[in-house]
């Protein structure tokens, strides 16, 4: 019994899964008017695993309609492949669900959001999503996948530490300073939303 407890208390350490965890807080403005926040979370597991959660909460009245937002995503990797992203949108103008998983020798797409939806497949292995913008800069990168619309963002470097993220007609600006995310810039037709840093 006691070399059982003794093996116990030396290798049972080693059985519990650590891991880090990174947390980043941004305030979202229109005009310079807060009108939300998001905070952004990076969990790295001891099994080469990583989960990137973003939550943001937005309620804003824009000329003649109101705009109320809480969205949730969440990227689940293993070392650098995407296993499983999800995208929860919940407005007032609806609920809304995102979808990609790797199955087997693909990933199957499902991306139901507001006036957009696009049912794909996805063959290439995705190690670089929106998600990890918020922890990472691009550095010699040309787009990255956006859990949101199942699709890819063409990404280009406007300037040092600027990245612009096109596809079709949507349009953000990542502004970096010395590796670290402090702005984000998402172009709308009546205002632009600004995602700040807070810490």
């Amino acid at each position: 019994m006691k070399k059982i407890l003794f093996s116990l208390m030396i290798f049972g350490p080693i059985l519990v899964k650590a891991q880090t965890t990174e947390t980043h807080h941004y305030a979202i403005e229109v005009a310079g008017i807060r009108v939300g926040t998001m905070t952004a979370v990076h969990e790295q597991h001891t099994d080469n695993r990583s989960t990137y959660t973003l939550i943001s909460d937005v309620s804003v009245k824009l000329l003649v309609y109101t705009i109320k937002i809480y969205y949730k995503a969440i990227s689940q990797f293993s070392g650098k492949k995407l296993m499983l992203a999800t995208v929860d949108a919940q407005t007032n103008r609806g609920n809304y669900l995102s979808r990609t998983e790797w199955k087997g020798d693909r990933y199957v797409i499902s991306a139901r959001q507001y006036k957009y939806d696009r049912q794909s497949v996805e063959r290439n292995p995705i190690d670089f999503s929106v998600s990890l913008l918020y922890f990472n800069e691009p550095v010699n990168r040309n787009k990255t996948y956006a859990e949101y619309f199942g699709d890819y963002f063409n990404l280009t470097k406007t300037a040092d530490g600027t990245y612009r993220a096109l596809l079709d007609d949507r349009e953000d600006e990542y502004i970096y300073e010395k590796g670290r995310l402090v702005k984000v810039i998402k172009h709308n037709k009546l205002k632009n939303f600004n995602v700040r840093r807070l810490d």
